[in-house]
């Protein structure tokens, strides 16, 4: 909640400005804890709106939505719902046709016995969200986050060069890394590979070196799989945002 609504107004529009350009469909099943397949076949996409009672964006996957108010022009409210929470697969008790039951995944129930496990989903999905879009609010330390990643890295008396928002091969691999399936259950180099053929399996290894060593992403104990971490989340909105609303339209 904001006491003026002068304070809400300028940080609202540039939230949904960057939203509108930024947020991909990757991005909106990744709210949700979805994934983008091959045969997918559900609608994905995001609307704007202006009403009365203020302004509305929201970000849908199907039945599965996320909206965005400035309500009254005092309140910043996320919200998610769902028309058919079929869409999300949980552990839970099935019974077969031959009497017996046993514990696996399987399709939400629309039943009462079903709200903790829907507001566990969709409170994961405001949380994934305002994740998101923190990294439009805070410019505080903007300044020496671009000296950080646009600076060389020296470990082991050896460098390894800045990351490059002008380069389109630093923006390919900073752009695959955000994709919905990646951000939300990580990713090898070999599923990086699976988008960018041209890059070899050695090179591959250099590049999870160096943006591991700049902070984007970083090892799960235990595992070989990478997750983008915060900072690398503001990063990569940062690099989309320059390439879409900055190059892209000038050089257009």
């Amino acid at each position: 909640m904001f006491k003026q609504p002068c304070d809400l107004e300028s940080l609202y529009e540039e939230i949904v400005r960057t939203a509108i350009f930024t947020v991909k469909p990757d991005n909106i099943a990744t709210f949700p804890g979805q994934r983008i397949t091959y045969n997918c076949k559900k609608e994905v996409g995001t609307n704007y709106n202006q009403r009365i009672l203020g302004t509305r964006i929201r970000h849908h996957m199907s039945d599965v939505s996320i909206k965005m108010y400035d309500k009254f022009g005092h309140v910043l409210r996320i919200e998610s719902t769902c028309n058919d929470i079929g869409a999300f697969r949980v552990k839970r008790k099935v019974e077969h046709r031959d009497g017996s039951s046993s514990e696996q995944k399987a399709p939400l129930k629309k039943s009462i016995y079903s709200l903790y496990q829907l507001f566990t989903i969709m409170k994961a999905a405001n949380y994934r969200y305002l994740e998101f879009i923190s990294s439009f609010d805070d410019h505080s330390n903007g300044n020496g986050n671009l000296i950080k990643v646009t600076a060389p890295i020296v470990e082991n008396e050896r460098s390894y060069r800045r990351l490059n928002f002008s380069a389109e091969c630093d923006l390919q691999v900073l752009e695959t890394i955000s994709r919905g399936e990646y951000m939300t259950f990580g990713m090898q180099g070999k599923d990086i590979r699976r988008h960018l053929e041209h890059i070899s399996p050695s090179a591959m290894s250099g590049i999870f070196k160096r943006l591991r060593l700049h902070g984007i992403i970083e090892r799960a104990q235990g595992t070989y799989r990478y997750f983008a971490t915060s900072y690398g989340k503001e990063v990569i909105t940062a690099g989309l945002a320059v390439r879409n609303l900055v190059l892209i339209p000038a050089l257009a």
